[in-house]
């Protein structure tokens, strides 16, 4: 189900006019130094009064059976305003995981829980080197004596993953990498916090001794899986990114018009100009980009997996050169720890590592490409 242009004016309107009363500068900088780094009360709000984490989660799980269009104008919204939440961990990465398993059991487990925001989860795959390759993964799964599987090995840069009721772990068995579900209070199981650039995105270290834990999918499919689950996790972090730049562009446009210098508005000087231009190049396209893989994938394109590539391409460069730029535009106090133009700064360079950085990005479209 896709809704038309309207109704997604309607939805972006009422997401940004919550996060403008719920997610300002000053509660994102006070969620930033706390533990947990989001607010379980804007968390439940977010949930009974815009019922946000069941937006794309099928009608028979509980959610509200809409698509990556519509998740992508929440995203965008998101992304400009800086949310600290388990959104992206728990909807994106998490529940489209437990989809791309196939296992209904496993979903209609966990789903309504999503779907109804008294659950949060996370997908923990990376490990020491940040790399997302289901072949790269060490963690691994085996059989006790009475059948049941148990977990052992590190998981690093997994989001939200200190405060996950649900942690889904990708670890390798002799069938290959497979998903797990594990309980975030399961024995055997530590999170600890991990200091990263951008405080605004919680990222844990998790340590599985032994931990129990219970097959989703078949055994060996983990790879299958996660080729699904990151292309739909970068067309989501695209329009994230997306509305981070245009935020970026918003801000460094207002400066312009009202900081005088020699007697009229920076904004009239070529070079500042320039800079605001070429931002909102760079924007258009990632807007762009990022709808249109969205779109491709609620319609089940066969060029999705290639426009999600270019989206994750393109709206990591505009973001960071929209972050960069806004902080030039600002001159000296956008270097200061007390202007936010940093904070974004900080989200683009995060965003643009999270799946493994531009030259991961760059070889995943070439071979979506076929090359």
């Amino acid at each position: 189900m896709t809704a038309d242009e309207s109704a997604l004016d309607e939805l972006r309107s009422a997401v940004r006019d919550f996060l403008e009363a719920k997610s300002p500068e000053e509660a994102v900088r006070k969620l930033m130094e706390s533990e947990p780094r989001y607010d379980p009360a804007v968390w439940a709000q977010l949930t009974e009064q815009l019922r946000l984490p069941g937006l794309a989660i099928p009608e028979e799980y509980g959610g509200d059976g809409f698509g990556p269009v519509e998740l992508g104008v929440v995203l965008e919204e998101m992304g400009r305003a800086l949310l600290c939440a388990p959104y992206f961990a728990t909807v994106v990465l998490a529940a489209q995981a437990l989809l791309a398993s196939g296992d209904t059991d496993a979903c209609a487990r966990h789903l309504p829980g999503i779907a109804a925001g008294t659950t949060t989860a996370t997908l923990a795959v990376a490990e020491n080197s940040g790399s997302w390759d289901p072949a790269l993964i060490s963690a691994r799964a085996v059989r006790d004596g009475e059948g049941a599987w148990k977990v052992t090995g590190r998981k690093s840069f997994v989001i939200d993953g200190t405060t996950a009721d649900l942690v889904l772990v990708v670890a390798r068995t002799v069938a290959g990498p497979t998903l797990f579900a594990v309980d975030g209070t399961a024995p055997g199981l530590t999170a600890e916090s991990m200091e990263t650039l951008d405080a605004t995105r919680s990222m844990a270290r998790l340590t599985l001794d032994a931990v129990p834990a219970t097959l989703i999918g078949s055994d060996g499919a983990g790879g299958r899986i996660m080729a699904k689950v990151l292309d739909f996790a970068t067309v989501a972090l695209a329009a994230e990114q997306s509305g981070g730049a245009r935020r970026c562009l918003e801000t460094a446009a207002e400066y312009a018009r009202t900081r005088h210098q020699f007697g009229r508005p920076i904004g009239s000087f070529q070079a500042i100009k320039h800079k605001c231009a070429d931002m909102l190049v760079q924007v258009e396209l990632a807007e762009a980009a990022s709808r249109e893989a969205a779109r491709l994938a609620a319609e089940g394109s066969p060029d999705y997996p290639v426009a999600a590539g270019v989206a994750h391409v393109a709206c990591s460069r505009a973001y960071m050169f929209t972050a960069m730029e806004n902080i030039q535009v600002h001159g000296g106090i956008g270097f200061t720890w007390e202007h936010p133009a940093h904070l974004y700064f900080r989200r683009a360079k995060s965003s643009q590592l999270l799946f493994g950085g531009p030259v991961v990005y760059h070889e995943r479209l070439l071979d979506r490409l076929g090359i």
